[in-house]
């Protein structure tokens, strides 16, 4: 999973590096997750007045090029559109954790969507003596919102929150039939929406730490989350701009 979440970043800091020449356009893309409809059945009867937004109103208010600057904004990649049934952990606690991490909504949403933001490098960036990889060192986010149904995204957030506390000590991501270990989840503090979490991933990548950024913030019954890494496996902070764009959009 590692591996080719890897190609994936680099085709896409790719991108962003000609994007200091040419005008970057923002992607749509259609999506809908599998929804688990007994769980989803479960929520709604509990908040039967609460109903997930629909793809095409997902399409509306997920970040876009024309929210902010500094990043080239589009739309995933085929290969990247997991679904919740092509993610697991070795621990159950931990699933919601690598679902988020996998840029899977977690839980149960009801529709879904998915976004590519790829962090616009400036010269000092790609001058750096730090950055040997260049352009191709720049963050990279994906980006996805869910909306759910009922209590559904009260329920997917607390089990968030659970697993940063149950899988502190790490555990083992299964996606698409590959193995990433995840060595150690440490919490990271941020705001937005109705309530957040943050978290850095640690991997260990031939013996050196690959660090990973995830941020999940709840906003009604909505739920939007951003993975960060980078080639040169350091994320330095937490995608504050890519954040704020897409809690303005949720108000």
């Amino acid at each position: 999973m590692r591996a080719r979440a890897l190609r994936h970043v680099a085709a896409a800091t790719t991108a962003a590096s000609l994007a200091l020449l040419l005008t970057a356009c923002g992607g749509e893309e259609k999506k809908t997750e599998d929804t688990g409809k007994a769980d989803a059945s479960a929520s709604a009867a509990a908040k039967p007045d609460v109903k997930a937004l629909a793809a095409a109103e997902l399409e509306k208010l997920v970040v876009a090029q024309a929210d902010l600057k500094g990043y080239q904004v589009k739309q995933a990649e085929a290969e990247d559109r997991l679904n919740a049934g092509d993610v697991g952990a070795d621990k159950p606690a931990c699933e919601p954790l690598a679902e988020a991490v996998s840029g899977v909504a977690p839980g149960t949403p009801g529709a879904s969507v998915k976004r590519k933001a790829v962090q616009v490098p400036s010269k000092d960036t790609v001058s750096s003596p730090d950055n040997a990889l260049g352009a191709l060192g720049v963050p990279a986010t994906t980006v996805t919102l869910g909306s759910y149904a009922g209590q559904g995204a009260e329920q997917a957030f607390a089990a968030l929150k659970t697993a940063g506390t149950e899988c502190a000590g790490g555990f083992t991501l299964l996606a698409s039939g590959e193995k990433t270990t995840i060595a150690k989840v440490s919490p990271e503090t941020v705001t937005a929406g109705d309530e957040a979490l943050g978290w850095t991933l640690v991997t260990q990548m031939e013996g050196r730490p690959f660090i990973t950024n995830l941020v999940v913030f709840r906003k009604a019954n909505n739920l939007a989350g951003f993975m960060t890494m980078s080639l040169t496996g350091k994320v330095k902070e937490l995608p504050k701009p890519l954040i704020d764009a897409q809690a303005a959009k949720l108000r």
